[in-house]
């Protein structure tokens, strides 16, 4: 079982666990609580929750399992712990205004650690079941779909080459959104008017497949090459963002307008409005 790791959910950490074995990922249910229901005491909502569950006879409080993550005081603590699948029935017993979205980030988490042993098709019908009931269009959810399995090839290539997760990850992401676009993630994001939303989930379908090019370019010269450490990784990043950023300028002079712009897909013209 791989160690605890923080995921984030507006800017809200989830503490989880990615169960090698039994391919899953393990959330703790009482920060799921403290994200959905924003209540001062979520400890306290979950036991009476729990309570409440088993009074009407539901007997999911009693299959989820527990493990042991790190608290704040650094120390580690038994603490419930909820699958993906058993969250979403979770969440049903939860009055919240962010189940949606906090289903379309759960779908996200299990879309991102996706591989041949396990069975993608459900976690990608979830997936574009949420984006469809967030308004985004057909067309534009087979990119984001795609954009999320290229993504993992490429941190895939990176872990292989002993870069190291979060940082550096950050690092070559920026390097490559720098190069193909002009624009790093941060100025990016600024760019769009975006703060805690997702810059992919916001991104035209034109800048996705320009993304998802500069990232499957370098995921492909990794393959390639005997690529090792940041360093090395840092190069290869250019090259391949570079690739996209050809095809950017080429695209802009055929049509004449900028492909970066400051709209994001779920304005009107860019996506089904419900």
């Amino acid at each position: 079982m791989d160690k605890n790791k923080i995921q984030s959910f507006e800017n809200k950490k989830v503490r989880s666990i990615w169960d090698a074995e039994k391919e899953e990922w393990f959330f703790s249910v009482v920060d799921v609580v403290a994200v959905l229901t924003d209540s001062p005491r979520p400890r306290k909502y979950w036991n009476a929750l729990k309570t409440k569950l088993k009074e009407e006879g539901s007997e999911l409080s009693q299959e989820l399992g527990q493990l042991k993550m790190q608290s704040d005081d650094g120390k580690y603590y038994l603490t419930d712990v909820a699958t993906a699948k058993q969250l979403l029935r979770l969440i049903q017993s939860i009055p919240s205004p962010k189940a949606e979205p906090f289903k379309l980030w759960l779908a996200q988490i299990g879309s991102e650690r996706l591989d041949s042993s396990q069975n993608p098709e459900l976690t990608i019908e979830l997936a574009m079941k949420q984006y469809k009931q967030l308004g985004y269009s057909d067309e534009w959810i087979n990119l984001r779909l795609q954009s999320i399995k290229t993504r993992k090839e490429l941190t895939d290539e990176w872990n292989k080459s002993g870069v190291k997760e979060n940082l550096e990850y950050a690092i070559l992401t920026n390097i490559m959104s720098k190069e193909w676009s002009g624009k790093t993630i941060a100025d990016y994001k600024k760019f769009k008017n975006l703060k805690k939303e997702s810059l992919r989930d916001n991104m035209t379908s034109l800048e996705l497949v320009l993304n998802m090019l500069a990232e499957a370019t370098t995921s492909e010269i990794h393959k390639n090459k005997k690529v090792e450490g940041l360093e090395q990784s840092k190069v290869v990043a250019k090259q391949g963002a570079g690739v996209a950023k050809t095809a950017r300028i080429a695209t802009e002079k055929l049509t004449g307008k900028p492909v970066v712009n400051s709209k994001n897909a779920k304005l009107p013209g860019n996506v089904k409005q419900e």
